[in-house]
């Protein structure tokens, strides 16, 4: 899987850091068997299977947001994205927008605008 990969030398790397790629990584496996399930259970002809299948669906939801609590817990800037977005009512993008103060940036490019906030295209934009 593409999480299990080190993009820098693993003896180069803090403990916070592997920690936080152990988190990740786990996480994307949650995800990802969440969606293996919705799937089988989606094409599963069989009620009493797909009822299973979805029972096991959830445990992973479950195991997923345990690993987003981690994460949430164990690093600032996950603590701070989670605190922004999740609980919001209304466009997500709105959130943003009023969290960042890029409701004047609406150029379309997909960049945000405004605020803090590292992303690629805004790390491009400093070059």
């Amino acid at each position: 899987m593409a999480g299990e990969v080190l993009h820098a030398p693993r003896e180069k790397l803090s403990r916070h850091t592997l920690a936080l790629h152990h988190a990740i990584s786990s996480l994307m496996e949650e995800l990802e068997a969440v969606d293996w399930y919705r799937q089988r259970a989606d094409d599963c002809e069989d009620d009493e299977l797909r009822e299973i299948l979805l029972h096991n669906m959830r445990e992973e939801i479950e195991h997923a947001m345990m690993t987003l609590e981690w994460l949430r817990r164990n690093d600032g800037d996950f603590a701070e994205q989670i605190k922004t977005y999740l609980f919001t009512e209304g466009p997500i993008t709105e959130v943003e927008e009023s969290a960042t103060g890029s409701g004047d940036d609406k150029g379309g490019n997909g960049e945000g605008g405004g605020g803090d906030g590292l992303t690629i295209g805004r790390m491009k934009k400093r070059r």
